[in-house]
């Protein structure tokens, strides 16, 4: 999804911004899986991120609800295994979120270098800084 058009009434309200990627815990674990198309064991994606069983349990499954990404219970020599796998969804809806991301960035980074010039270069100077 794309930011709104060039009207001024909403300029900056980022229609793109999924809200259940925009989470830092959630956008760690997509970013893990999109790095990783075979998929990552939940132990690695656990450190990865940085996160607790529980936490990484509780963002999964709303990465899982929303088909972003599924989950296969496997064994590795006699022990359980879980692999996380980002879907094809999930990746088209990870790049449309970080097309608006970069949005944006560009957007701060030129209401920034607007507001930073001198006042009288702004009204009066012909040139671009």
């Amino acid at each position: 999804m794309k930011p709104k058009a060039s009207s001024a009434e909403g300029r900056f309200a980022y229609e793109g911004l999924d809200r259940v990627i925009h989470e830092r815990a959630r956008l760690s674990v997509l970013t893990s899986l999109i790095s990783h198309p075979k998929g990552v064991t939940f132990g690695d994606l656990k450190q990865l991120c940085s996160l607790t069983d529980g936490n990484l349990n509780r963002h999964l499954h709303v990465l899982e609800e929303a088909k972003m990404l599924e989950i296969a219970k496997d064994y590795d020599r006699n022990r359980p295994q879980t692999i996380c796998r980002i879907t094809a969804s999930g990746q088209k809806r990870y790049l449309e979120y970080l097309e608006t991301l970069e949005q944006v960035v560009r957007d701060a980074a030129k209401g920034a270098r607007e507001t930073t010039k001198p006042a009288i270069l702004q009204t009066v100077s012909p040139f671009k800084i």
